[in-house]
């Protein structure tokens, strides 16, 4: 067949459909709104059709004709493909060649170009052979099912073909007069749709647009609201049953979006909020941890005790935890993540509830419900006597999730976080808490929370459970399927970090480069929570003209830390507000005896202690191991089955032994270290009572450990003798603002240069001038 004839028999073609009822195609390719008999008429015309051309083409090459006066769209009946429009996951897929289509390149009058610029006319063709476009292929990420796949699959009555027929069935009733009234009200409060784009065309054009435009959540919630409005009750009704899992999942992201999109850090500034997705560095997330404490230390040869180093764990990204399985191959329920504090627990549940909001990730899930154990705190201090289902619990923070069957179907895919389980500080009865089975039965919530963990209520859910790993340690084993830690930040993620929260790319570099120069300060930022303080620490030195001619100092950075700590702990565990955080004598008490249980373990030459331990000096387990932010537990027990703490870093333990030494001798002028088996060590021309006998005491037991045991210790010592320090920072906490500063600072800055001339081995001298930099540096 010559191409003449060719272009003829497919004029002739599209001139006979355009005698039949035909709608233009929508860009939603699935969405039909012809009734069954067309479609069926349709599919039959187009069988014929392909037949035809299969006869006329075969043997021949695959022939282009070209049209270069005829509007294509009038004269055939071929629908030309959209214009650019804002991406949608079906507008995109539909704009895809059907197999066999014949196409007519109407841009060149010579076919002779065709095969020079095939690869640029590619975008602008004519579909021939159907007029509806063909079921939407989905992107490979859409189709992703698999259990170690992201992101996942929608549930089918929360994905966009369903919501496209439900709001199209609920205005198809509707006369001319009440689409064009409903049309109205519908863009009396959305601003971003014109006039003209929904007034023109049908109905499926109209929803076409509203979606393409809105997105499916806006557009469903928009038009609920809207047929309300115009009086159309009964349709929002069978609107919103039709939907009623979408809108559920709706109200859940909107709440999860609310909390999460902005990141609270600290005290909230105004004008001072960061989002979460700008500034969000992914932790190292580990099923094989080394029970968070980071054994390197600045000074020491090697380590007090035995702590496990970081092997080559097998690290996990956040979005995937759950997509995990155990060793059967099955999918895991119960996920723990724990961590020590300040390692990013509460911003990993963050980062992982607002992917799954606005479907980055996990769009399997059909729901995402936080249920905080802080929730089941409150519930519990409320009304002690009060028994609640875990519906009821769910109905009271979510109302929008009441009655909801859903999470009873054997299909239906959902997550329940539950994270800071050590908020809960009611003891659990994993033995004896009677057995749940049903979902509407009340308990207590101690009975509750048991039976969640064990899989006999909400027995379908995935569960994620975070809290500090001396809280977490009490859930039995049998019940968690895989346990994750939070290793923190690699160096790189560390810049990546600070380079992110500030647009002054000067001054991010400004930073990377200055916390750069205390390796000390460089180790403790595995945490991000020390993270966070280098950068509003140095953001604020930075205003100083001249800053960052010398290192920073340590000293300071470790107060910071110890406050920021005490406070949250007074925060989160005793309910005060950011206005009302003065520490109590209790407070300061318990700062105190851990800082001589840490004292006392340096003299044992160990950083680990014992349950024991701590009520030796009056102090109690969990306030010490939890609360304080300060330490952790180690999960390898000893051979007699005792659980083994230590502080969250080394240098934490010598911090902590330094500020018990220096807060004895400020507020009750005692010297510690003058006293015992210590005494034989002094050989101090000064009193010992005076800041100089203190630093000479001091320095007497560092050059007599020669595996450097005391050497941080004594830096911290000298740092706290800074005025800054101990005025500044620690006045008002620790002691009373008008507390007379500490004297005698010129001796001990003496004592220090004499003892620099001392021979000594390199690196004592490098520490010896460090103490003396935190003792004299100015840093304003």
């Amino acid at each position: 067949m010559d191409p003449d004839t060719e272009v003829e028999s497919i004029l002739k073609q599209g001139t006979d459909r355009e005698k039949k009822k035909m709608r233009p195609p929508s860009s939603y390719g699935s969405m039909k709104s012809d009734s069954e008999e067309m479609e069926e008429e349709e599919e039959g015309d187009k069988e014929e059709e392909e037949k035809r051309d299969e006869e006329e083409n075969k043997g021949n090459e695959e022939t282009f004709a070209v049209l270069t006066e005829l509007n294509a769209h009038e004269a055939t009946g071929f629908q030309l493909i959209r214009s650019e429009s804002p991406e949608t996951l079906y507008t995109m897929t539909t704009q895809q060649q059907p197999p066999e289509a014949a196409v007519i390149d109407t841009r060149s009058s010579d076919l002779g170009d065709y095969e020079e610029d095939h690869e640029e006319d590619m975008d602008e063709v004519l579909i021939t052979n159907s007029p509806e476009p063909p079921e939407p292929v989905e992107p490979d990420d859409a189709i992703q099912t698999d259990e170690n796949s992201q992101p996942g699959r929608l549930h089918p009555e929360q994905d966009l073909p369903h919501i496209f027929k439900s709001i199209q069935s609920s205005l198809t009733g509707f006369t001319v007069d009440e689409l064009y009234k409903f049309k109205l009200w519908f863009l009396q409060w959305e601003k971003r749709i014109t006039k003209q784009q929904v007034m023109e065309g049908d109905v499926l054009d109209f929803v076409d647009k509203i979606l393409e435009i809105l997105g499916q959540d806006r557009s469903l919630m928009h038009t609920i609201s809207t047929l309300e409005s115009v009086g159309k009750q009964a349709e929002a009704d069978e609107l919103r049953n039709q939907c009623k899992r979408a809108l559920i999942r709706i109200h859940l992201k909107e709440y999860l979006i609310r909390k999460h999109t902005v990141i609270r850090e600290g005290v909230v500034r105004a004008g001072k909020q960061n989002l979460l997705d700008i500034i969000y560095v992914e932790p190292q997330i580990s099923t094989c941890g080394y029970r968070g404490v980071h054994p390197s230390h600045e000074v020491e040869s090697h380590h007090l005790s035995t702590l496990q180093f970081p092997s080559a764990d097998t690290f996990v990204g956040v979005n995937n935890l759950f997509r995990l399985q155990k060793e059967d191959g099955k999918p895991v329920r119960t996920v723990l993540t724990t961590g020590i504090p300040g390692i990013g627990m509460s911003v990993s549940v963050a980062k992982f509830s607002l992917d799954w909001a606005e479907l980055r990730a996990n769009k399997d899930l059909q729901f995402v419900i936080k249920l905080s154990f802080r929730t089941f705190w409150f519930l519990r201090n409320k009304n002690p006597s009060q028994k609640m289902s875990i519906m009821e619990v769910i109905a009271y923070h979510h109302p929008e999730c009441k009655e909801m069957k859903y999470l009873e179907e054997e299909g239906c895919k959902f997550l329940i976080i539950m994270d800071s389980f050590d908020c809960y500080q009611a003891p659990l009865d994993w033995e004896k808490a009677p057995v749940i089975n049903d979902n509407n039965t009340e308990a207590q919530p101690d009975v509750l929370i048991v039976n969640i963990i064990r899989g006999t209520v909400l027995r379908g859910a995935r569960i994620w459970i975070l809290g500090r790993r001396a809280a977490v340690s009490q859930i039995p084993s049998q019940f968690i399927d895989v346990v994750t830690e939070i290793q923190g930040f690699s160096d790189e993620m560390k810049d990546d970090y600070l380079t992110r929260r500030f647009r002054d790319a000067t001054l991010a570099a400004n930073i990377v480069a200055h916390y750069r120069r205390l390796p000390t300060l460089v180790m403790l930022a595995q945490q991000p929570f020390v993270c966070w303080m280098v950068a509003t620490v140095f953001e604020r030195c930075y205003r100083y003209r001249g800053y960052g001619v010398h290192p920073p100092r340590l000293t300071p950075f470790y107060i910071n830390i110890l406050i920021v700590q005490t406070n949250r702990r007074l925060q989160f565990y005793y309910g005060k507000c950011e206005n009302n955080l003065k520490w109590s004598t209790d407070d300061k008490n318990l700062l105190l005896k851990m800082g001589k249980m840490a004292f006392k373990m340096l003299e044992k030459k160990t950083n680990v202690f014992f349950e024991e331990d701590v009520k030796v000096y009056g102090l109690n387990l969990t306030e010490v191991t939890v609360f304080s932010g300060l330490c952790t537990e180690l999960t390898a027990a000893t051979s007699n089955g005792r659980r083994t703490f230590c502080f969250i870093h080394l240098t934490l333990q010598e911090f902590m032994a330094a500020l018990y030494v220096f807060a004895m001798f400020h507020t009750e002028s005692k010297n510690v270290l003058d006293s015992g088996m210590l005494s034989k060590f002094f050989t101090s021309k000064y009193q010992t009572k005076t800041a100089a006998g203190l630093v000479q005491c001091a320095l007497d037991l560092t050059l007599n450990s020669p595996l450097g045991d005391y050497d941080m210790f004594l830096r911290f010592l000298c740092g706290m003798l800074s005025p800054e320090c101990h005025a500044n920072q620690l006045g008002g906490y620790l002691y009373p603002h008008n507390t007379p500063k500490v004297g005698g600072l010129d001796e001990v800055r003496g004592l220090l240069e004499q003892t620099i001339k001392t021979p000594a081995p390199e690196i004592r001298l490098e520490n010896l001038k460090e103490c003396l930099r935190e003792l004299t540096q100015q840093d304003e």
